[in-house]
Formats: structure tokens, C-alpha cells, sequence
């Protein structure tokens, strides 16, 4: 079937740098320079395995028994269940560069397209990733957000028809972060992914703007701006919005879900004569699910 010309590149520059390991390298390069939600949260490598589901076990805590002298131990029966992701996601960025474009040099060229592919595979993984937060704390997975609690209190639940969501507060945060608590999450490693909105609200937080609480200012992985109480802070674009208008933060820990990466990113070149030019396409297959879902809590707060 004959491709169509939407994104025929035919301007009178060189793409003489379009080489095929260049821009694999540096697609893969700027995919992982983009991601952010992704290296937040467990990762599965099924790369070169088949089937289409990933059955992960949901173990029950057990608790303690006391131990009688001269008898048997007690044995905890397992009630735990079982979390299933199914790889089902694929998307492609692809580009035709003509014959006509590789006369002279603009290496710039190259480097946007790559960068571009690169940043658009990251971003709709990230987004999936965020949206997971639609079933924290028992939601419907809906875009209302059914258990998405307002940021001003992080008690309220957030209803899209009432418009209630509010900026976040010092207090909000601290009641988010005994959510956790409450449910036994494990305190270190924990993150919260915020949109640009909830940035301009926080940094006129004291708490967050104290040398105590933002560390040295450095970002030390991609996208992160600074930690509160020990959590990671972290700014995304791909925050996600519900079915009302508000953007919705994310507070979880690493344990909350998965990303399942069956085929990484791939970079694939074909020359196609009814073109004169030359095919690329990059493309990622994988699945994200939650797998423990009191490990995050999602707040709504203003766009």
C-alpha cells in the first residue's frame, strides 16, 4: 500500500547525516532523556519473550504470632491475589526523507527529528503511566478521577462537576503523604509528579522553598525540582487532566505499578523507490498496570 505524503521532508537541505545507527543512537538517546514517570515506577524487561499478559502475585502482609513454648508454629494462610498487565500498547513515530533533500548539510535537521521521536515515544508512555493514577485509593479508572482527593486539604474528594479542585497546600501534601502511611508504604523512595500549575503553587511554599527541604537545588534526575518531607518532587507536561479541567498530581511509590517493555525502542530504515527516499520509523510495544493500589494518591489541583 502506497504511503501518503503528509510528512514527506523534500526541503533543499543535506541529510547526508541521516545514517541509520546515528539515528538509532540518538533516538534512544533522547527517549531516555525524556522519560519521567517511567523511571519512577518497577520496570519488567520482556524483550525477546512472547505472550501478551504478565501475571505478577499480589501477597497478603501477614502478622506476627505469638510462640508457645512445646508447640507448633502458627502458618499463615495466604490471601493474596494476583495483578495481570497486558502488553497492548504500540505506537511509531515515523519520517520519509526524499532523494532531493540530500544535497547539502544541515546536521540540525537531524538532530531535531531524532530528539522529536525520541520525546514523542517518551511522552505517551509517561502519560499512560499518570493515567494509572485514575485507579489509586479504589477509583473507576474513569477520567473523573473518582478517588482523587482535592490539593488544598487532600481529605475533600475531588467531583468534576462541582469544580472543586484547589492548589496545593502545605497541608494538602502532609495529609496525601499519611495516606501512605496508613496503608504501610514504604517511606523511602517515594515521589510526586506534579503539572506545571502545582510548580508555580509550590515554589511559594515555604516548606518547599527551605535549603532543609529542596536539597541543593539541583536537579538530580530529569524533571526533578526539589524533595518535600523526603518525597522527590518532580514536574511533568504529561500530568494528566480529568474529565472537569483539573490537573491531577501524583504521589506514589515505585511498588504502585509496572511498565512492561516488550520491544524497546526500535529505530528501522527502509528505502522505498515509489519515494525516491528513505523510510524511518521508531517504534516501543509494552503495557503499564497497577500493582498495589494504596501506594499512590492523586490530587487535583486548578490547570
Amino acid at each position: 500500500m502506497a504511503l501518503g505524503t503528509n510528512h514527506v521532508i523534500n526541503s533543499e537541505v543535506n541529510t547526508a547525516g541521516f545514517i541509520p545507527e546515528v539515528w538509532s543512537d540518538e533516538i534512544i538517546a533522547a527517549y531516555k532523556k525524556n522519560l519521567v514517570a517511567a523511571n519512577l515506577i518497577k520496570k519488567m524487561n520482556m524483550k525477546g519473550r512472547k505472550g501478551d499478559v504478565v501475571h505478577f502475585p499480589a501477597p497478603a502482609r501477614g502478622d506476627a504470632t505469638a510462640k508457645s513454648a512445646e508447640t507448633e508454629v502458627t502458618l499463615i494462610q495466604e490471601s493474596g491475589t494476583e495483578k495481570t498487565v497486558t502488553i497492548n500498547q504500540h505506537y511509531e513515530y515515523s519520517r520519509l526523507i526524499e532523494d532531493f533533500a540530500e544535497v547539502q548539510a544541515l546536521s540540525s535537521l537531524r538532530r531535531f527529528y531524532t530528539d522529536d521521536a525520541g520525546y514523542a515515544l517518551s511522552k505517551r508512555i509517561d502519560t499512560d503511566i499518570l493515567v494509572l493514577g485514575r485507579e489509586a485509593q479504589g477509583g473507576a479508572a474513569t477520567n473523573a478521577y473518582t478517588k482523587a482527593y482535592i490539593g488544598g486539604d487532600g481529605a475533600t474528594l475531588y467531583v468534576d462537576a462541582n469544580n472543586n479542585e484547589s492548589a496545593i497546600t502545605d497541608a494538602g501534601f502532609r495529609r496525601a503523604i499519611q495516606r501512605l502511611d496508613d496503608a504501610d508504604v514504604p517511606m523511602d523512595n517515594r515521589n510526586f509528579v506534579i503539572p506545571p500549575s502545582a510548580r508555580n503553587t509550590i515554589m511559594g511554599l515555604s516548606r518547599f522553598t527551605e535549603q532543609a527541604f529542596v536539597g541543593s537545588g539541583e536537579t538530580i534526575r530529569n524533571g526533578q525540582i526539589g524533595d518535600m518531607y523526603g518525597v522527590k518532587v518532580f514536574v511533568s507536561t504529561n500530568a494528566t487532566t480529568a474529565t472537569g479541567g483539573a490537573r491531577i498530581a501524583l504521589l506514589f511509590h515505585p511498588e504502585w505499578a509496572v511498565l512492561v517493555e516488550q520491544l524497546g525502542v526500535r529505530v528501522q530504515t527502509q528505502y522505498k523507490q515509489e519515494h525516491l527516499g528513505t523510510l524511518l520509523t521508531a517504534d516501543t510495544l509494552y503495557g503499564v498496570g497497577e500493582l498495589r493500589d494504596t501506594s499512590a494518591v492523586a490530587l487535583a489541583v486548578p490547570a
